[in-house]
């Protein structure tokens, strides 16, 4: 079995164990989660594991408490040989690193898609799914993640003009590294090569049909994921319905995460900032500090879109986005309020039931 090491442990993590004081309990990472069950590997070996009640209960406002793939837990293994039984999840470890999204539905809520990873492998298709604004909005999200975006165009030999699409890409994607790659090509993966070293993390999202399975199937070196064909309308496939945390030959691990058909915004101010670097230092040029970049003198952003320095679909992007992540920011600051009177009401419901020992 691997070490706490390889499989990502780091002082960070260990410091929040020293807090921990609960004799019995060891450090495990979640590797598979699926409709509330986990799987979670340690130096002891593999089990299934499941939530303490009052863990449960603890999260049953904020569900983003529960555990999540990636993540480090404390818990109590079975005894016994490795994988009998069913190990205990006392403790979500504190996340060095999240990428959560918005829970889809009306419900303002967050989705913590993956945990402690160091990269993320934004895959997006060479063949029919490429779309810049769809890039721009992805890259807001792994920004404010605090892992490192990386954009991994897949089939390129599906695609008959790679040069001009790797243009656009890099256009959109403004500050972070960009790959070619072909699962079906010799060599067409060795890009990736230098992100998956021992002991990281790096998580795979992307739509469906994108290719990631059998990214994930190749770096691993058999096949793990299902596999299928895109529709005939060019659109994906569900193949991973869960998400799962491998570890390959190389040493390093592999999040794969199921294609996502809405991505939804959940935090992104700062991600916002470092996905339209170049917009933000054109602000900084304006001549008044609280421009709008809309009609006022001086603005340096409305002088690049007149000069074609900067696209008027980026720009647009830009705005509709801070528009998501701020009325997201209302409607979440008014749901953590609201939920906090619904605790201390429990609270103080809980008391009056218990008997006033002052009177015996």
């Amino acid at each position: 079995m691997p070490s706490l090491e390889a499989l990502g442990w780091s002082p960070f993590f260990e410091q929040q164990v020293q807090r921990i004081n609960e004799i019995g309990l060891i450090p495990l990472r979640v590797v598979e989660e699926q409709r509330g069950s986990y799987r979670v590997l340690g130096e002891g070996g593999l089990w299934y594991a499941e939530v303490v009640g009052r863990l449960r209960h603890e999260a049953s406002e904020v569900a983003a408490d529960l555990p999540c793939v990636g993540d480090w837990v404390m818990a109590r293994a079975p005894r016994g040989n490795a994988g009998e039984g069913t190990a205990l999840i006392h403790f979500v470890i504190a996340r060095r690193t999240k990428f959560s999204r918005k829970q889809a539905g009306e419900k303002t809520a967050e989705q913590v898609v993956a945990a402690n990873i160091d990269t993320v492998f934004l895959v997006q298709s060479l063949n029919r799914d490429l779309n810049p604004r769809r890039l721009e909005r992805y890259l807001t999200l792994l920004w404010e993640s605090g892992a490192e975006p990386v954009v991994v165009l897949s089939k390129a030999d599906l695609c008959a003009d790679v040069e001009s699409l790797m243009e656009a890409v890099e256009r959109a994607a403004m500050g972070a590294a960009v790959h070619v790659t072909s699962a079906f090509s010799p060599g067409g993966l060795d890009a990736l090569s230098p992100y998956l070293t021992p002991g990281r993390t790096v998580a795979l999202v992307g739509s469906s049909g994108v290719g990631k399975s059998t990214m994930v199937n190749r770096l691993v070196g058999e096949d793990l994921m299902d596999v299928r064909d895109i529709r005939a309308d060019g659109r994906g496939r569900h193949t991973t319905t869960a998400r799962r945390l491998v570890v390959l030959p190389c040493g390093g691990m592999l999040l794969d995460t199921p294609g996502m058909r809405t991505v939804l915004m959940w935090g992104g101010e700062e991600g916002v900032a470092q996905a339209f670097e170049d917009i933000a230092e054109l602000a900084g040029r304006c001549r008044f500090r609280d421009c709008t970049h809309a009609s006022e003198p001086g603005c340096a952003v409305h002088a690049a879109l007149e000069d074609g320095s900067l696209e008027a679909g980026r720009f647009q992007s830009y705005l509709k986005l801070q528009r998501e992540v701020l009325h997201q920011a209302v409607k979440s600051d008014l749901r953590l309020r609201l939920a906090e009177q619904r605790r201390w009401r429990r609270i103080h419901l809980e008391a009056r039931r218990r008997p006033d020992k002052r009177r015996i």
